[in-house]
């Protein structure tokens, strides 16, 4: 054979394999090109229209669960709130007991200062009563305690507990003439309201 026809036959099994070759992409072209549209098909078959009245009702029931979730979540935080409000109260008044039980102590010593005398033995012992009143005072009034203003005040039955009555040209009618008992709050809860003398 020669060289000449080798070449020939050489070009002839060249084109036969690049024929072959094409023909190959050509159908997996054709396969890719169907699998495409059986997937949209399938995919358009999974599509259910969902009926009007049938939507409606899920909407519903969606407004329900929400409307219930806020309504739960609001009662939550009126709850915290409530808790908070609480416990600031319990804090504020937690001294409230205590408190109330020194008062007598603090009327007596009151009433301690209010005696005169001329010995030194009696000076100083006074001088010793109104150092220990003045600290236990200060230690009360650190922990929320006021003395309530009544005289020369106008009479107010909210912290005032009237007990005589007075005719005193010097102060106008309604307004407390002395003070009888010491009252005292704590914050803006009274714990004992001043027994007071009003003028007529």
């Amino acid at each position: 054979m020669t060289e000449e026809k080798q070449n020939e036959q050489f070009d002839e099994t060249n084109d036969q394999a690049q024929s072959v070759a094409t023909e190959d992409v050509g159908t997996n072209e054709t396969e890719s090109v169907d699998n495409t549209e059986n997937v949209e098909e399938v995919e358009e078959e999974k599509l259910v229209e969902i009926p009007e009245a049938e939507l409606e009702e899920l909407k519903q029931k969606v407004n329900i669960e929400e409307e219930k979730y806020l309504r739960l979540y609001a009662e939550f935080e009126n709850y915290k709130r409530r808790m908070k409000q609480e416990s600031s109260i319990m804090k504020d008044y937690q001294a409230q007991r205590v408190l109330t039980d020194v008062l007598p102590a603090l009327d007596n010593m009151d009433r301690a200062l209010q005696q005169e005398g001329e010995s030194e033995d009696f000076l100083t012992f006074k001088k010793g009563v109104n150092m220990v009143y003045n600290d236990l005072l200060r230690s009360l009034k650190d922990n929320g305690l006021e003395e309530i203003e009544s005289y020369n005040q106008e009479f107010d039955p909210n912290v005032h507990q009237a007990v005589m009555q007075d005719s005193n040209p010097d102060f106008e009618s309604g307004v407390v003439t002395e003070e009888l008992q010491r009252g005292y709050k704590l914050k803006d809860r009274v714990l004992r309201p001043a027994m007071v003398k009003v003028n007529e």
